[in-house]
């Protein structure tokens, strides 16, 4: 075998998991979390636990889709609600609303750990997520979970990199973040506008738009689209269906970002 930089940061991330005796790994069936998971599968066994959180925040198919991937990387994999719509904190969707739905996220899986019997609760975050707006980074420090991917040194481009190399079929999926994203700072959160979001972005994929969002400014739909898709989305066609579609779930306006999608783009100004 080729020994490659990515190959050998594989071994690091390997031996850092079979290093814990045994793990909860937080799921969401993104490329990430889906490289910790299959690793730690290898790497431990039967002790390696995915764990999927289901609640009004997690795209459509999301729950689907990780089910899939984690019958395909063969690691044991269970689902558990939790409730992060029930926290005040969350639902007024100030700038730290990230650390208290990790915070849920995280209360959740330690009581998952604890009844397995398993050590410690690990994430999905890389090295390139600590450079940017992350406020469950210290929702996660203050519980002690722990960051393999940052462990091993791995970067996103490594990540996708060492997916391709295990044969994961998600390596180049598009990346994903929890619907409440899509919501300007500072405006309460409902299950109503998550479910509406949620399904908005739903029509946008199935129309073949991979990489997309819907964010919400009140009545006003932003879409983004990869700026190579732009032409496509403007077709009148395309463009028709989807200001009809938005309109009849309730917004009043539909844009189109022509700077194209990019993650973060609702963070406050400021940060990365």
């Amino acid at each position: 075998m080729v020994v490659t930089a990515v190959s050998v940061k594989l071994e690091g991330l390997h031996r850092v998991l079979a290093g814990t005796g045994g793990a909860v790994v937080a799921y969401s069936g993104g490329t990430d979390s889906t490289l910790v998971a299959a690793v730690a599968a290898r790497a431990l066994g039967g002790r390696a636990l995915a764990v999927t959180a289901v609640s009004p925040s997690l795209p459509p198919g999301g729950l689907e889709e990780a089910r899939r991937v984690a019958s395909e990387i063969g690691v044991r994999h269970l689902t558990v609600r939790t409730h992060e719509v029930a926290r005040e904190a969350y639902l007024a969707n100030g700038i730290d609303r990230c650390y208290h739905c990790k915070s849920e996220l995280y209360d959740v899986l330690a009581e998952v750990a604890r009844q397995e019997g398993l050590p410690l609760v690990v994430s999905g975050a890389n090295l390139d997520d600590l450079g940017d707006f992350r406020p469950g980074l210290r929702a996660a420090a203050q519980r002690a979970v722990r960051h393999p991917l940052v462990e091993a040194g791995m970067t996103k481009a490594d990540v996708r990199e060492a997916a391709r190399e295990l044969g994961i079929s998600t390596w180049d999926k598009p990346a994903s973040a929890c619907l409440s994203s899509r919501i300007r700072f500072g405006v309460r959160i409902t299950v109503e506008e998550l479910t509406r979001v949620g399904r908005a972005e739903r029509l946008l994929k199935e129309l073949g738009f991979g990489q997309c969002r819907v964010r919400v400014h009140e009545d006003l739909a932003r879409v983004e689209v990869e700026v190579a898709d732009l032409p496509r989305l403007a077709d009148p066609g395309v463009r028709d269906r989807v200001v009809a579609a938005l309109k009849a779930l309730g917004y009043r306006y539909v844009t189109l970002d022509l700077e194209g999608f990019r993650s973060g783009s609702m963070n406050p100004e400021g940060t990365p």
